[in-house]
């Protein structure tokens, strides 16, 4: 029973990552090695940015999951994870090419480091336990939420790096990259305040986050028609 939970989380966590690397047209681009070459990027990105946390934060409990909310800390936190910008703007750089298959490539990879970085042991030893949780359900939903944040968070840093984006635009592409860098503060906090039970949050962070994805996803469409993508 419990190895057939584990099975199941794990599916419903990496199964969307699959369809979405097959059905997006990446495997037709030879485009796997990138995606790993983007994880390796996550991996370097996150050390360094355990290094800034360690070195100017080093009161490391209040940024551990489950600890109570402190909106000073976690603005510290999300401004450290500005990092993930600079990472993501590099994959960017250095994957060639243009259109959906360069902004997927960058993001699926992203996203696929971060959930076998973060999921993986958490999976392993907990879901396999004696116990069942839907504590695990929830996180591997969660990572289905958190593969459509980075396709938008990859294609909104391509559209600030674009000189024929409308300019009426900018602002706009510039609130989404800011309020996806600090979600953990308005969205944390505006759930802490609301002590939201962990399906009405995963709920909520699915609705905010297809929204900012739908909202991205029209400004993307619109640019690739104007430049004939």
């Amino acid at each position: 029973m419990t190895l057939y939970h584990f099975g199941n989380c794990a599916a419903l966590v990496y199964v969307p990552y699959y369809f979405t690397y097959k059905y997006s047209g990446l495997s037709e681009y030879g485009a796997f090695w990138k995606c790993v070459q983007a994880g390796g990027i996550y991996v370097f990105t996150q050390l360094c940015k355990m290094l800034v946390l360690a070195t100017f934060f080093p009161d490391t409990d209040t940024f551990t999951e489950g600890a109570p909310f402190n909106f000073i800390a976690e603005f510290l936190r999300c401004s450290v994870d500005l990092v993930d910008f600079l990472g993501l703007a590099f994959v960017l750089s250095r994957i060639p090419g243009k259109g959906h298959s360069k902004l997927i490539t960058a993001g699926l990879g992203w996203a696929t480091a971060e959930v076998i970085l973060s999921r993986g042991l958490m999976l392993w030893v907990g879901a396999r336990g004696a116990e069942f949780s839907w504590l695990y359900i929830q996180k591997c939903l969660e990572s289905n939420v958190l593969l459509v944040q980075h396709l938008s968070t990859a294609t909104l840093l391509w559209l600030f790096s674009r000189h024929d984006l409308d300019r009426k635009l900018v602002p706009l592409v510039v609130l989404l990259l800011v309020a996806t860098s600090y979600r953990g503060v308005w969205l944390e906090g505006t759930l802490h305040a609301m002590s939201a039970g962990p399906w009405l949050s995963l709920a909520l962070k699915a609705f905010i986050t297809s929204c900012m994805g739908v909202g991205t996803l029209h400004i993307y469409s619109g640019l690739a028609q104007q430049i004939g993508l």
